[in-house]
C-alpha cells in the first residue's frame, strides 16, 4: 500500500500530539527522525503495544497506553496490538516480589478473546493489526532460544530493579522469569517495530527490545512510556484489587458517577491521559470553565467512548437527578431479596445488597446518618423495613432499589433499563 507524503501531518504537529500524556520518549531525537523519514517515504511507522491477557477485564488505567496507540493510529501510522499469549504463560515479573503463577493455556485464550473485544472500544478495528506472540515463539527451536539468550547477560538482567531487589533480599527468582524480558524484546524483532509503547513500569522491557533489535541487525525502536494512572483515591495506582478502579464495562451511570467523585486536581490528569483533548484546549478549559462543568464534560467524554453519546447524556441526566436534585434516577440497580414476610432489618438489608461490607459497618453508616430510605434519613440500625413496597436505599452516592424475591432464591442483582 502506498501513502502520499501529505497523508502525514508535519512532524512538529505529530510530536505535540504524541508527547501529550507521555512520560518519557527514548529517544525523542530518534522519534523525530523516524517521523521525518515516514513523511519523506510515505511509509507509516509500525507501532507496537503488547499486553498479556492475564485478567479478563480492563479498567481505565489500562487504556492510558491504549489511547497513545490510538494517537499514532490517528496520525496514519500502523497500530499493532500484540496479545501476549506466549509471554502470558511465563508471567511478567514487573513489580513482583514473588514469582507470578503462570496461567494455563485455556485461561490465556479465554482472556485473549475478551481483550480483542475491549481494545476496539478505543482502537479502529479496520486499521488495527492484532497479533499473538505465540505465532513466532511457538515455532522457536532450542537453537533459536540459545541464540536469543546469548544476546543478553545475567548481569544485565539483574540490573532490573525488581530482580535486583529480590536477589539482594535472597528471594527466589525462577529461571523462566529471566526469559520474560528477552521474549518481549524479541517480539519487537519479529514485528520489526519502529516504536514500542508501555507504562513506565515497562521501561526495562522496552529497552531490552531496543538492544535485541540492534543485536539482530535492525534499527532500534523508540521506547515511549506513559504514566501509571492513579485511581479514584488520587493516590494509589488504579487497581481493581484496591477498589479504586473504573472498569470499561461498568454501566454508564456507575462510570459517570465514579468520574464525578474524583478531585478537581485529578480531573485534569484524567483529561490528559484518558481523552484525546489537545493540551491547548485543556489549558483553555482550566481558564474558562467552572470545575463542576469541566468534570461533567470529562465524564460525558469517557462514558461516550466506552458506551455511546446517548448513554453518556442519559447518565449525566440521571446523575443530576440523583445527586443535584435529590431524585431517584430512572435507571437504577435493583436487588431481589428473600426475607421472611418480606421484612428485614435495615443493617442486614444494607449488607445483603452490598451497600455495606458487613452488618456492623451498615450499623455505623446508619448511626452516622449516611443512609436514606426513599429519600428519608434512617438513624436506627434495628429498624425493620417492609420490602414489598420496593424501597430505594441510598448510601452516599450509591443507590439501589429492593424488591421481594422468591423464598430460597437468595439475591439477584440486575440493572434495569431507563
Amino acid at each position: 500500500m502506498s501513502f502520499l507524503m501529505s497523508t502525514f501531518s508535519p512532524v512538529d504537529e505529530q510530536l505535540i500530539y504524541l508527547k501529550k500524556g507521555s512520560a518519557e520518549i527514548i529517544r525523542e531525537a530518534d522519534l523525530r527522525a523516524k517521523l521525518e523519514k515516514s513523511r519523506a517515504t510515505g511509509r507509516p511507522l509500525r507501532v507496537k503495544l503488547g499486553m498479556d491477557p492475564t485478567a479478563p477485564d480492563l479498567h481505565l488505567g489500562h487504556t492510558v497506553v491504549l489511547r497513545k496507540l490510538k494517537h499514532f493510529q490517528d496520525l496514519g501510522h500502523t497500530a499493532i496490538f500484540l496479545i501476549g499469549d506466549f509471554t502470558g504463560m511465563i508471567g511478567d515479573p514487573t513489580g513482583r516480589t514473588i514469582t507470578r503463577p503462570p496461567l494455563s493455556r485455556e485461561q490465556i485464550e479465554q482472556n485473549a478473546e475478551t481483550y480483542k473485544e475491549q481494545v476496539f472500544k478505543i482502537l479502529d478495528p479496520q486499521k488495527t493489526v492484532i497479533d499473538f506472540n505465540r505465532r513466532w515463539m511457538g515455532a522457536f527451536t532450542p537453537d533459536d532460544f540459545v541464540r536469543l539468550m546469548s544476546k543478553y547477560t545475567v548481569s544485565q538482567i539483574l540490573e532490573r530493579e525488581d530482580f535486583h531487589k529480590r536477589f539482594h533480599d535472597e528471594k527466589p527468582i525462577s529461571v523462566h522469569e529471566l526469559l520474560y524480558p528477552l521474549v518481549q524484546g524479541y517480539d519487537s524483532v519479529a514485528l520489526e517495530a519502529d516504536v514500542e509503547l508501555g507504562g513506565t513500569d515497562q521501561k526495562f522491557n522496552l529497552l531490552v527490545g531496543r538492544e535485541l533489535q540492534r543485536a539482530y541487525g535492525q534499527e532500534s525502536q523508540v521506547a515511549l512510556t506513559t504514566p501509571i494512572l492513579e485511581g479514584l483515591d488520587g493516590v494509589q495506582k488504579m487497581s481493581k484489587s484496591l477498589g479504586n478502579a473504573i472498569g470499561i464495562h461498568e454501566a454508564p451511570l456507575e462510570m459517570y458517577g465514579k468520574i464525578m467523585s474524583i478531585s478537581d486536581e485529578m480531573m485534569w490528569r484524567y483529561y490528559e491521559l484518558l481523552t484525546d483533548v489537545q493540551v491547548a484546549e485543556i489549558e483553555k478549559l482550566k481558564r474558562e470553565m467552572h470545575p463542576m462543568a469541566a468534570k461533567k464534560e470529562l465524564a460525558r467524554r469517557i462514558v461516550a467512548d466506552f458506551h455511546s453519546a446517548e448513554a453518556a447524556a442519559k447518565a449525566g441526566e440521571d446523575w443530576g437527578k440523583q445527586f443535584q436534585k435529590d431524585q431517584v434516577p430512572e435507571s437504577v440497580e435493583e436487588s431481589e431479596i428473600d426475607a421472611p414476610e418480606n421484612k428485614i432489618r435495615i443493617d442486614k438489608l444494607l449488607a445483603r445488597t452490598q451497600l455495606a461490607s458487613s452488618v456492623s459497618e451498615a450499623g455505623r453508616l446508619v448511626k452516622q446518618g449516611a443512609v436514606k430510605v426513599d429519600g428519608t434519613v434512617v438513624n436506627d440500625p434495628a429498624k425493620v423495613l417492609d420490602i414489598s413496597g420496593k424501597p430505594t436505599l441510598q448510601v452516599g452516592r450509591r443507590i439501589k432499589r429492593v424488591r421481594p424475591g422468591i423464598p430460597g432464591t437468595g439475591i439477584v442483582t440486575e440493572t434495569l433499563p431507563g
